[in-house]
């Protein structure tokens, strides 16, 4: 991995060349408890978007990966979290990108693409739906598991299930606590409607977590939604679906 300074915390990515010639940017930006492997190579969305012809760069947030772990949550806010891509397309001197984030990340994307929008030709934001605007993100409770002992002290689902995967993930408990309790900003309604960019809405049918993918992609200016079926908040990253549509409206934007 590479790593630079965002305004003087370490920031790990990678950047990975297509599979023939120079390729369009994309920068993706993985979710909560997550890292740019487990959500975006392990799922193979690299190699599909590599295959399609495209430059694949992918950070591990602040807090997560090999990125710096910070301890005060004032450090997490989504938009300084969006100025970390920004400053990553800085330092590899990429003018415009599109950008695909999922859940954390979806809302990273949208706050980048409302406060920089030359930068963004386009923006994917899955796993996140009207709850960008309605909602503040995971609940707090989650800061809460990843301070409890164990996972056995925990009977909350969401709570067990969101510290099982930063345990499975090896991430630093005590970042991601104030990752969550720093990151809860929504978008108004106003907000939203300031998005000009070209943005997909993709959300699984069967995503409690997100919010309805529809209800925002209709607030959106240039929004279009993206139903994965049958997909819950965790299957639907890798779903075929998912990078099938993602594929084709990033095309859209080339044709």
């Amino acid at each position: 991995m590479q790593s630079f300074s965002s305004a003087g915390v370490r920031i790990a990515f990678v950047d990975l060349p297509p599979a023939e010639g120079e390729g369009d940017p994309v920068i993706l930006v993985h979710g909560f408890a997550s890292n740019h492997t487990v959500n975006w190579l392990n799922t193979s969305w690299a190699t599909t978007l590599g295959r399609a012809g495209y430059r694949v760069i992918a950070l591990d947030n602040r807090g997560h990966g090999a990125s710096e772990k910070l301890y005060d949550p004032a450090a997490y806010g989504s938009q300084i979290m969006a100025d970390d891509v920004r400053r990553l397309m800085d330092h590899l001197a990429i003018d415009r990108a599109d950008v695909l984030g999922y859940s954390m990340g979806a809302r990273i994307t949208a706050h980048l693409a409302l406060a920089n929008p030359e930068r963004v030709r386009s923006a994917v934001l899955g796993g996140l739906g009207i709850h960008l605007i309605e909602g503040v993100g995971l609940p707090l409770g989650i800061a809460d598991a990843m301070e409890a002992a164990s996972l056995d002290d925990l009977t909350d689902p969401m709570q067990r299930m969101f510290r099982a995967f930063a345990e499975q993930t090896k991430s630093d408990l005590r970042a991601l606590a104030a990752c969550i309790r720093g990151s809860r900003q929504t978008l108004s309604r106003e907000d939203v409607a300031r998005i000009t960019v070209p943005t997909l809405v993709a959300v699984g049918t069967k995503d409690d977590v997100a919010g309805s993918g529809p209800a925002l992609a209709a607030l959106l200016p240039r929004g279009r939604a993206l139903d994965i079926p049958g997909r819950d908040h965790n299957l639907a990253v890798g779903d075929k679906v998912h990078k099938a549509g993602v594929i084709a409206f990033l095309a859209e934007g080339r044709g």
